[in-house]
């Protein structure tokens, strides 16, 4: 609240992301990026307006649907990894997939594409490895496997490179690109990287809390 009026983040905000397209969400601190990521999301409800995924209205679900759609449908990579730092690389992969009773693993067991994905980021030889033992690459890669586990139908990634080095950042957003491209999925980046927003089909620039811009990136054919 600010002078007994609530503050208002996010206003005027009408958006659609076709299936497998991969945008960007761009602006600078405060223009309500991260905001915008949680509604879409369904990690927060919006005070107006409505979110629509699928088909599914997303503020008609209740917290535990939401949840559940979440652990079903959608991927997350963060900035600052979010792994769980008793468990190991595989074990924190496996988290997911052990939620969900591992239904969305098309026959494979939840243990066998854990692994599998965990070669796939290049860290077959790092299963065993604690998230204290690898470095911020290597736990990025973690993190990657750990949101593709379920087969997610669409990606949300919070500056994904925010606190890695350059060339680290070069390879973690490959690698990123590859493995979304094969699964088919929806991805919806937020970043304060031109370089990288560059690479989405479409860019979204925010300002103020409302959409200033949408600009044809064109990375994906």
């Amino acid at each position: 609240m600010s002078g007994g009026r609530p503050l208002v983040v996010l206003r005027d905000v009408d958006l659609d992301i076709a299936p497998e397209e991969f945008v960007a969400i761009v602006g600078p601190s405060g223009s309500g990026k991260t905001t915008l990521l949680g509604l879409l999301a369904g990690l927060d409800r919006p005070s107006s307006g409505s979110v629509t995924i699928d088909g599914r209205a997303l503020g008609a679900l209740t917290e535990d649907e939401r949840a559940r759609f979440r652990a079903a449908h959608v991927g997350f990579v963060f900035q600052t990894f979010q792994l769980i730092p008793t468990l190991t690389a595989l074990e924190n992969v496996l988290v997911p997939l052990e939620l969900s009773g591992g239904g969305n693993s098309n026959g494979d067991s939840p243990h066998a594409r854990a692994a599998e994905l965990l070669r796939r980021v290049g860290l077959g030889d790092r299963m065993d490895h604690y998230p204290a033992q690898l470095s911020g690459g290597e736990q990025q890669r973690v993190a990657i496997a750990r949101a593709f586990a379920n087969r997610p139908r669409i990606l949300f990634a919070d500056e994904p490179t925010g606190n890695l080095d350059a060339d680290t950042g070069d390879t973690i957003i490959a690698l990123l690109e590859e493995l979304n491209r094969e699964a088919r999925t929806t991805m919806v980046l937020v970043t304060h990287d031109p370089a990288l927003a560059a690479r989405a089909n479409r860019v979204i620039r925010l300002a103020g809390g409302t959409i200033v811009s949408i600009e044809a990136a064109g990375a994906r054919g």
